[in-house]
């Protein structure tokens, strides 16, 4: 079975995008999801930087290891190898319209996903909670429908 792939979109890179990638994808490998992969991107990614340090303290209070995370610049080719891609504001999914399947947590859960960059470790637990909420839904929603 081909392995089918979501990609996470955020600005930089470093906060929000790899809060999704890194916690959707410890949520399908406990529940032993397969065929999908998860990767994360940024419209104006911080290449060779590191995740944002509280992004990175709140993944690891829930034991999700994110050392070998690097951010990376979202590009068309990602885009069009993607079975969908997900912005964490409808504003930036309208900035990517045209480019391929494209769309927003807002479009899938009715809420979208606020930058916390610069913000306290608990704005960032708070961004995690709205994230969680998101990849239950995105598990519900998209993944467990495409199994083949």
């Amino acid at each position: 079975m081909k392995r089918k792939k979501i990609v996470f979109v955020c600005t930089g890179n470093t906060c929000r995008s790899p809060m999704a990638e890194l916690l959707l994808r410890n949520k399908i490998k406990l529940s032993k999801i397969k065929w999908w992969d998860v990767l994360s991107c940024g419209t104006n990614a911080e290449v060779n930087g590191t995740i944002n340090f509280n992004a990175k303290a709140v993944l690891e209070e829930c034991d999700i290891d994110c050392s070998n995370f690097t951010p990376k610049q979202l590009t068309q080719k990602i885009i069009e190898r993607a079975e969908v891609v997900i912005c964490m504001t409808e504003k930036q999914k309208i900035m990517l319209e045209g480019c391929g399947f494209v769309t927003c947590v807002k479009d899938i859960c009715g809420f979208d996903i606020p930058d916390p960059y610069g913000g306290s470790v608990e704005l960032y637990r708070q961004t995690l909670n709205l994230i969680n909420k998101a990849c239950n839904e995105i598990i519900d929603k998209i993944i467990l429908t495409y199994k083949d």
